[in-house]
Order: structure tokens, then sequence, then C-alpha cells
């Protein structure tokens, strides 16, 4: 019961995974910390970051995954509004073009298809 508990908090904190992959501590020694004084906040001062702490606390659910809204600010703040706007500006004029040219070849299919009737033949002739 213990140890579910104990992974659930891992997953809710998934910093200490590092310290473990860095060789700086083992799982039976995070597992210790654990039992001995559960998910106290100065017990883990050293291993879990304060901004990790209020970032999990935020977390969003979105479609497959999670994303923060600390992530999703910093995301928003990194748009660069005027390379975005020169963007829409290329593609309106692109489509633009592309509007140009088929008004062009439809119209260039009505001349070709119409034939005019000879001056000298009548209509039933």
């Amino acid at each position: 019961m213990k140890k579910d508990e104990f992974k659930e908090f891992v997953k809710k904190n998934p910093g200490l995974i590092n310290y473990v992959k860095n060789n700086e501590m083992t799982w039976q020694k995070f597992y210790e910390i654990y039992d001995i004084y559960g998910e106290d906040e100065n017990a883990w001062k050293d291993y879990i970051k304060k901004e990790e702490i209020t970032e999990n606390n935020k977390k969003i659910s979105a479609g497959a995954g999670a994303i923060s809204i600390t992530d999703f600010i910093n995301w928003f703040k990194n748009i660069d509004l005027d390379g975005l706007q020169q963007g829409i500006g290329n593609v309106q004029r692109v489509l633009g073009l592309v509007g140009e040219l088929s008004n062009k070849n439809s119209s260039d299919e009505q001349k070709s298809t119409y034939k005019p009737r000879p001056l000298y033949k009548h209509f039933e002739d």
C-alpha cells in the first residue's frame, strides 16, 4: 500500500527521477525518506524545487497530455507577432494569386467553348 503511494508521489514530482539517473540518490533512499516523513515539504525541500511544487498544482488537462499554465504563458510570450503577421500576409497573397489564376482559367475556358454562328447561315440552315 505504501509503495503505491510512493509511486504516486514520484509521478507528482518527476524531478526525483533526475537524482536517480545522475546517481545522486537511490530509489531505496527516497523510499526511506517517504516512509519516515511522508509528503512533508521540509523533508523534500532539498529534492523538490518550489517551482515544481507550484507547477504540479497548476496542471491542466490538454487532450492527450498535460501542460502547465506557466509553460503556456511562456510559450505565448515567445510568439513573434511580427513574423506571424508577415506569414499571414504571405498566405493571403498566395491565396489571392491562386484565385486570380483560377478566374483567368475559367474565363479562358468560357471563351474557348463559345463558337460564333457564321453570318451567312440562318437559324435552321
